[in-house]
């Protein structure tokens, strides 16, 4: 059964919506539909924060838990918001106190023009949701995504950092059963719709269900996080007939472990896996806290960054070397095939009419394998690569027994420096070996020259990463034979 409506909280409010532009985002929900103004736009890209809001939502383990969640309004489909409680800046001052993360930042001064301080706020309230004590560490990742265009980050992390213990309950604590308790009626309600300007949203809560809908029609646009797709939308001005959200279907959105695998359900955010990645593989996670801000790991999905095809997106390069498989499904038969085979060609795929990704499993490392991470950006955080390198290599000894070298940025898609692992595979890793790898990586590759690099730049760089990759893995090598020489003398 099928609803033509959405429905949410909106804080403590039950909203139902239909016969709304599925293309509206919830920036311009809250602006032109419900009037309410502290939710900023300072970019439409998810860059800025100053749109910052909280989504609280039933957690996908434990029914009587919820997790609040910062994410851009800006970039966030109003479809987006069924099942969940939105909480926005105005929702936080409970009668005529404010919320901790209000008066710290009055009582540290942490306002200036005042433009941005909503979306500093919200970030800070989720925050404090889950840690009530955090370090300063632990503020600056919360407050990444939020820009202060008057230069007041002192102040604003001072606040953010103020300890929110011992000060009692805010209204959302007051309120936490009966918000679990709608909440989880909500989940009782038939597959939601919505519909207005001729434009259609969809969100399936199976994969039977999704499977059927995407043969009925094939053309649906699907949707994940969609911190990319909105931008055609908020910055092309695109309009999206039929967007088919994935976020609801059960089997898209789980994390799995077994011995020797992880299997990441496309559907599933970064925040939801990026610890078990870090665990395994910490190049991954930490590479991983560089793509977008915690509001787009938020609602960025895996199968999302793998699924669009961009050259330059960070994780399939990571994905390749690693020698990652994707599961993919069409109306109930499923193939599996390595990530490195999924791309043909600049935004070509090998993905049938109708087929989507299911799932991505990655392998568990054993003695011996190394994954080395690099990503080349004008910016430390939140900004798009130049240049990724993502290199595995398994040694005996010195000796190379198995490598990929895979790039984003060097080519129309991410690919592998096949003749550079030629260089490499079988040989000690040596001064030598590197230099032979470096030259042939210039037979692998034809970079293209575009307002983030030259091609001349984006090749040396390229190379002098295997150089790097060397140089960090002889340091370990020798550190690790001296350490064992003091253990056995």
């Amino acid at each position: 059964m099928v609803a033509n409506t959405i429905k949410f909280l909106l804080n403590n409010d039950v909203v139902e919506i239909e016969n709304l532009d599925p293309n509206t985002t919830v920036l311009q929900y809250l602006r032109e539909e419900q009037f309410k103004s502290g939710t900023k736009e300072g970019c439409a890209s998810g860059d800025c924060g100053a749109c910052t809001v909280v989504l609280a939502e039933l957690d996908a383990e434990n029914s009587k838990q919820l997790n609040y969640k910062a994410v851009n309004a800006c970039i966030t489909f109003v479809g987006n918001l069924h099942g969940k409680q939105l909480i926005t800046v105005e929702d936080l001052k409970d009668g005529a106190k404010l919320h901790h993360a209000q008066q710290t930042i009055v009582d540290n001064h942490g306002t200036q023009c005042g433009f941005c301080t909503p979306g500093f706020v919200m970030s800070s309230f989720a925050l404090h949701k889950h840690n009530q004590n955090p370090n300063r560490d632990e503020v600056l990742e919360a407050l990444a995504g939020n820009l202060c265009r008057c230069t007041g980050y002192r102040s604003i992390i001072d606040a953010a950092i103020t300890s929110s213990e011992n000060i009692g309950d805010d209204s959302f604590a007051k309120h936490y059963q009966d918000t679990l308790n709608t909440l989880n009626e909500f989940t009782k309600l038939p597959t939601p719709t919505l519909n207005g300007n001729g434009n259609t949203y969809l969100a399936p809560q199976n994969i039977d269900e999704l499977a059927t809908e995407l043969v009925r029609e094939p053309k649906s646009t699907l949707l994940a996080g969609g911190t990319d797709l909105a931008l055609s939308v908020t910055q092309n001005l695109a309009v999206v007939k039929k967007l088919v959200y994935i976020g609801n279907v059960a089997e898209l959105t789980t994390l799995e472990e077994t011995d020797t695998e992880i299997v990441i359900g496309s559907a599933v955010p970064y925040s939801e896996f990026i610890d078990t990645l870090h665990h395994y593989y910490p190049d991954l996670g930490d590479m991983i806290e560089r793509i977008g801000a915690k509001q787009v790991r938020n609602t960025g999905t895996l199968g999302g960054n793998v699924g669009n095809a961009s050259p330059i997106g960070d994780m399939p390069p990571a994905l390749i070397a690693l020698g990652a498989t994707m599961t993919l499904h069409l109306n109930g038969v499923e193939r599996t095939i390595l990530v490195e085979d999924y791309f043909l060609d600049y935004k070509k795929t090998v993905l049938k009419t109708s087929e989507f990704i299911k799932s991505i499993t990655i392998p568990k490392p054993v003695a011996g394998q190394t994954l080395k991470l690099y990503k080349i950006s004008k910016r430390l955080d939140d900004d798009i690569s130049a240049v990724l390198a993502a290199f595995f290599i398994e040694q005996d000894g010195q000796k190379v027994t198995n490598v990929r070298l895979a790039f984003g940025g060097m080519a129309g898609i991410p690919k592998r420096g096949s003749a550079a692992e030629a260089a490499l595979l079988g040989k000690d890793l040596s001064k030598e070996s590197v230099a032979q790898a470096k030259a042939a990586l210039a037979s692998d590759f034809q970079p293209m020259t575009d307002v983030r690099a030259s091609d001349k730049y984006r090749m040396t760089v390229a190379q002098n990463l295997i150089e790097k990759c060397y140089l960090e893995l002889q340091s370990a090598y020798t550190s690790n034979v001296i350490e064992t020489r003091v253990v056995n003398n």
